[in-house]
């Protein structure tokens, strides 16, 4: 199946570091020719590579703002993450009047859809009907990852919607019932603190057509609603309380469901971590995993503006001012689920063929072996390992690595040199064989000086 990314690279930017490739989680990036080249059925769009680039060579590709120009009435659909970019002192009501300032026509809280997530969570947890621990689906970077990197973990995945889908639904049948336009004629557009977001738009899997239009990046929406926010008065919009806002900082999921055994982890690397730690059954005693891909949450995506750690304070304070909201009650479970399964993804098999997997499979441990498993990055793989499967499969060569090609080197002008030495003692002539071997050395060391 075709998988829409968000995330993308500038070859003219990109100065061929290896920042990308050491901090990939899934290995979805090479070097090769001096350029980064993303492998795209390994990309889950989880935006670090964004966010190490010294070049900025990544970025993310989401809507500009000129897209409400193809609708009649538009809606916006706000992170909860998106409050806490203008300092603590900033109200819910005010972000939410500044969108329409700057010409939505309708505004529909996520934190409140959170709230509906939230509820429908701490019903399914108490039915105690999928595997410990739960794992929370709120986080598109991890959900792509369990399909690619950890898909014996799938059944512990819960199959409820992003708060932003719930929100979307929510917001696009209101719409229709109030202005009686078509549903096609009205759009809804989520701001998005993280690339992730825009690719589970574009190809969420999980929906036959995602409620959403498309998204727009928090840093390209900043400057216009800071700009307006500074004279509005702000209307009373905000219908999210604490629990709803707090979604936008690590913890604020769990906090919403009301239960006390569960882990918060943050961080893709410490995600990847954890869910090995599930894999391996090592996990046992808990009951509900949130986990999150940025650091410090939807707070630390890479589309955000403001420092995370200075976000989190400012997200506490205005969910702490915004106080609980009206409960929720009977979630329509039609709103909430899942309307397709979730299915594991093939990109890290070896073969279709299972014998040709398993032969490629001990190809690759021959390999491995003969390399120095230093995982330095100079060949253009991440690791030693990666490198093995790269040259098993017809993308790379043994010499790639830095080490075997020094040694290379080393052997082939050793091999000339004798030759040379030989002659040179008893000044006889170089056989037609010799003369055939030396030329050939000739060219394999200028091909070797190419791989650098």
């Amino acid at each position: 199946m075709a998988y829409y990314h968000s995330v993308t690279l500038d070859k003219e930017r990109c100065r061929g570091c290896t920042n990308c490739l050491q901090h990939c989680p899934t290995e979805a990036i090479r070097v090769r020719g001096g350029k980064a080249k993303i492998i795209k059925e390994r990309c889950i769009d989880c935006g670090e590579c964004i966010r190490v680039c010294p070049y900025r060579a990544k970025r993310a590709v989401t809507d500009s703002f000129d897209i409400l120009n193809d609708y009649e009435y538009n809606i916006a659909l706000p992170a909860p993450a998106l409050y806490g970019q203008f300092g603590s002192s900033i109200t819910a009501d005010k972000v939410l009047t500044g969108l329409l300032e700057i010409g939505f026509d309708n505004v529909f809280e996520v934190a409140r859809a959170a709230e509906y997530v939230s509820s429908a969570t701490k019903k399914i947890l108490d039915e105690g009907k999928i595997p410990e621990p739960i794992i929370s689906s709120a986080c598109p970077a991890v959900i792509r990852l369990i399909s690619v990197r950890f898909p014996g973990l799938i059944d512990h995945v819960i199959n409820l919607l992003s708060p932003m889908e719930i929100a979307a639904k929510m917001a696009r049948k209101e719409a229709i019932e109030k202005t009686g336009l078509p549903d096609e004629k009205i759009g809804v557009f989520f701001i998005t603190p993280c690339p992730a977001k825009m690719t589970s738009i574009k190809a969420s899997g999980l929906l036959d057509r995602s409620a959403v239009s498309g998204a727009i990046s928090v840093n390209d929406i900043y400057a216009k609603l800071l700009a307006v926010m500074k004279h509005i008065e702000p209307k009373h919009l905000a219908k999210a309380g604490f629990a709803g806002i707090s979604w936008a900082r690590r913890g604020g999921e769990s906090y919403g469901t009301g239960i006390q055994n569960y882990i918060v982890v943050d961080g893709i690397q410490n995600v990847i971590n954890i869910l090995s730690a599930i894999e391996d059954e090592k996990l046992t005693d808990v009951k509900f995993a949130e986990l999150l891909a940025c650091p410090g949450g939807c707070v630390g995506g890479a589309l955000n503006v403001t420092n995370s750690y200075v976000c989190i304070n400012n997200i506490k304070n205005i969910a702490s001012a915004a106080g609980e909201s009206e409960p929720v009650n009977d979630v329509d479970p039609e709103i909430v689920k899942w309307e397709k399964k979730l299915y594991s993804s093939d990109v890290m098999n070896l073969d279709t063929d299972l014998a040709r997997a398993v032969e490629k499979m001990e190809q690759i441990e021959r390999m491995c072996e003969t390399l120095p498993h230093l995982d330095c990055g100079s060949c253009g793989a991440p690791t030693c390992r990666a490198l093995s499967e790269d040259i098993v499969l017809g993308f790379a060569n043994e010499y790639d690595c830095i080490f075997k090609r020094r040694e290379h080197v080393k052997e082939l002008t050793r091999e000339l040199y004798e030759i040379a030495e030989r002659h040179k003692k008893d000044g006889s002539k170089m056989t037609a064989r010799e003369l055939e071997r030396s030329e050939e050395i000739s060219i394999e060391l200028y091909e070797l000086e190419e791989r650098q």
